[in-house]
């Protein structure tokens, strides 16, 4: 989109989210953010009230695509079409918006992002448990928390560009959990 036809306000939060995705939520001002849009520094105070109402408009604006891109895929129909879309989650949200996921990856040490990451990921945990279950597999529990803490660093690997076998890793847990 040109930069004319986006509104000031969409120039601020594309501006932003693109500072803090590079630079970091700190190494960001609002001065350099307006100055990148744009627009005067109050319009950005007039919007979003200060940097940290941004930067949650920010997420929570990037969980709300996430969520209206992907709802099927984490519908449970079966346990193994369930872990397959499980498994290529990470891959798949990182190259559909790469930009929102390097900003989630900088910022997982902040409190905000990650609140709102959790409550994204909450209701697979009882799922992966129940699939795991489903296929007989003698800890669910486990199993559920192993793959988390897996797709939880591909993603963030992936964000920053440090995951160039991301397909075959994916290939790998499918044959791991023999899905294919």
């Amino acid at each position: 989109m040109k930069r004319n036809a986006l509104s000031r306000k969409e120039r601020i939060v594309v501006e932003a989210r693109r500072l803090f995705a590079e630079k970091g939520y700190v190494d960001t001002s609002t001065k350099e953010i307006a100055l990148r849009a744009g627009v005067s520094e109050a319009l950005i105070f007039k919007h979003f009230g200060n940097k940290d109402r941004l930067l949650s408009y920010l997420i929570k604006a990037g969980y709300r695509r996430v969520l209206n891109s992907h709802k099927g895929m984490m519908v449970y129909k079966d346990a193994r079409s369930f872990l397959l879309n499980m498994i290529r989650l990470p891959h798949e949200l990182v190259n559909a918006d790469p930009e929102f996921w390097k900003l989630q990856e900088r910022l997982s040490h902040h409190q905000f992002s990650r609140q709102q990451h959790e409550l994204f990921m909450k209701p697979v945990r009882a799922v992966l448990e129940r699939a795991f279950a489903d296929l007989g597999y003698d800890n669910p529990i486990l199993e559920a928390e192993l793959l988390l803490q897996v797709v939880d660093t591909l993603w963030k690997k992936e964000a920053r560009g440090e995951l160039p076998y991301a397909v075959e890793i994916a290939n790998l847990l499918h044959n791991k959990y023999k899905l294919l």
